[in-house]
């Protein structure tokens, strides 16, 4: 009987316990997004944001080498470099350095419009994240339609069947940026043919003495490279080339 009864008033113990305690509500895990209620936008928690920007900075080399000046200033070096006849010299790296602070400084302007008309916007809540993709994408296109070449357009925009645009403000982002790699490519093309020129001459010139002496053992290359480099110093070739690059953009 007493085991009975204090049984009783342990299971009433327990039910008062039970009764007493509050019930806590199991959220699920929200995978990295968060939701603001009554703000009117979204914001992702900082494991996704990370997420995002490191696949953004793997497609940042790309974009870099595609839509800015780096294209043309960098394939021109390498044409120089070519017609120089000096191999590894300048090298790859100090190319492609020096191709690089050149396209900052050729497009700064454009990085700046970009800022001012949507990032700093976006960055007080005066418009929303996708306005201000809308708003960046302006002086980007501007830039883009000022080096494409028409033909170009016109291939992209018959191989996209896109409807012809009134205007180059109409024309889409993934039509102008293959467009204006093609005509790039082709302004670099053409610009490196005449760099080659006044070395091409000089290459025959020494080959022609060469084989007129009978010199027929030493190749002509060994012969010409010191004159191509020395006539290049002495014209300042260095300065004239970069200069021609960066007016080219203006």
């Amino acid at each position: 009987m007493k085991r009975a009864i204090m049984l009783l008033c342990l299971l009433a113990a327990l039910a008062a316990l039970a009764g007493a305690a509050p019930v806590k509500k199991v959220v699920p895990p929200s995978l990295g997004i968060v939701t603001a209620s009554g703000s009117g936008f979204s914001s992702l928690s900082l494991p996704l944001q990370i997420a995002i920007t490191l696949t953004l900075l793997t497609l940042l080399p790309a974009v870099v080498m595609t839509i800015t000046p780096f294209l043309r200033i960098v394939v021109v070096l390498h044409f120089l470099r070519q017609a120089l006849g000096t191999q590894s010299t300048p090298s790859n790296q100090l190319l492609v350095g020096l191709s690089l602070f050149l396209a900052i400084l050729v497009f700064q302007p454009v990085v700046g419009e970009i800022y001012r008309q949507a990032w700093e916007p976006m960055e007080k809540g005066q418009i929303s994240a996708g306005q201000a993709l809308e708003e960046g994408s302006k002086p980007l296109k501007t830039f883009l339609a000022r080096y494409a070449r028409e033909k170009d357009v016109r291939l992209f925009v018959e191989i996209s069947k896109s409807p012809a645009p009134r205007t180059p403000a109409d024309l889409p982002v993934q039509i102008l940026i293959p467009a204006y790699i093609l005509s790039e490519l082709k302004t670099a093309f053409q610009i490196g043919a005449v760099l080659f020129l006044p070395f091409l001459v000089i290459d025959i010139v020494v080959a022609s003495v060469t084989l007129s002496i009978g010199m027929v053992q030493l190749p002509p290359v060994m012969l010409s490279a010191p004159f191509k480099i020395l006539i290049f110093v002495l014209v300042d070739g260095w300065n004239l080339v970069v200069g021609s690059l960066i007016k080219s953009f203006y």
